[in-house]
């Protein structure tokens, strides 16, 4: 891992239709994350926020072909690659603050083509693998994994000029508990590895983890994480957009984060869906901040 850090903040929620999760790069900032960094003896470039065109939620939800906010999202996802590519190119780790799950697909495009073979560890309570076709609401913050995949809106496919992002076989979603009857046939079809809540709960995250880091370690050069607050349990980060009970709990994360340190394969990161507006205190904000210490080798002892 780089000690160089590069944050990049895309404060948008045009990927979805709740307000709110704009204000989470301020929010984690808020809570510390610079400082918590530092300290671990980082060197880190706060590159500020990225300009999101405004939209109107109330009174004009843009769509486009049934996706919400289309040209808007893959705009600001544009720029974002760009920014992140750029970052790379200068040796750092980029570490990017959202807002929604879309962008994602902003962070992946500009990381994935200085790699050959670059790994996910998508962790989320959601798969982020819908479609147009299979996408119940539209969202886009619910199609990033399967944009990086090559599946979706030319728009959003081929930022930066080149598809797909990622291969299926270098994907590891942890956490899942909530997927659709879509997701759930793509994920048979390209041989995705999910670790469910229900084999967490069976083997451990001990055992999850080691299992997905032996996974990622004998295929990829290069592992970015993609962590969605809401793969946590609603009562440990209850500031997300789309809570489902049953999640992981803070210590199961922190175990997850530290066994992510000790593996020494991460080469970018990003934490999205922190809404403020939703929140406890700025408590999931707090938990982030809390999470990057351990993924940043924070110990104690």
């Amino acid at each position: 891992m780089s000690k160089k850090i590069s944050m990049i903040g895309l404060p948008m929620d045009l990927g979805q239709s709740r307000r709110g999760v704009d204000m989470g790069p301020s929010a984690i900032r808020y809570a510390g994350a610079i400082k918590r960094i530092a300290a671990l003896g980082y060197e880190i470039d706060d590159l500020g926020d990225i300009v999101v065109n405004h939209v109107d939620h109330d009174n004009n939800i843009q769509t486009h072909q049934g996706l919400k906010n289309l040209k808007e999202v893959a705009k600001a996802n544009e720029k974002l690659a760009e920014m992140v590519d750029q970052e790379v190119k200068k040796g750092a780790f980029p570490l990017i603050l959202g807002g929604d799950h879309s962008i994602a697909i902003g962070s992946l495009s500009g990381i994935a083509h200085h790699y050959e073979n670059l790994g996910v560890i998508w962790y989320d309570a959601h798969g982020d693998l819908n479609t147009e076709e299979t996408s119940p609401s539209g969202n886009i913050h619910g199609m990033p994994l399967a944009v990086s995949l090559g599946l979706g809106d030319p728009m959003l496919v081929n930022i930066l000029n080149y598809a797909p992002k990622v291969k299926p076989e270098n994907i590891v979603i942890i956490g899942a508990r909530s997927l659709d009857e879509g997701e759930k046939e793509l994920i048979k079809e390209k041989g995705i590895k999910v670790y469910t809540m229900h084999e967490i709960d069976r083997k451990g995250m001990s055992h999850v983890m080691e299992d997905a880091i032996t996974y990622l370690k004998s295929k990829t050069d290069g592992v970015h994480l993609s962590l969605d607050l809401d793969g946590l349990d609603p009562s440990e980060a209850p500031g997300v957009g789309t809570p489902v009970m049953g999640g992981l709990t803070y210590r199961e994360s922190h175990l997850a984060m530290e066994m992510i340190a000790e593996a020494n394969i991460l080469t970018s990161a990003e934490f999205v869906e922190v809404n403020p507006i939703l929140d406890d205190k700025n408590t999931t904000a707090t938990v982030a901040v809390g999470l990057m210490g351990s993924l940043f080798g924070e110990k104690l002892k």
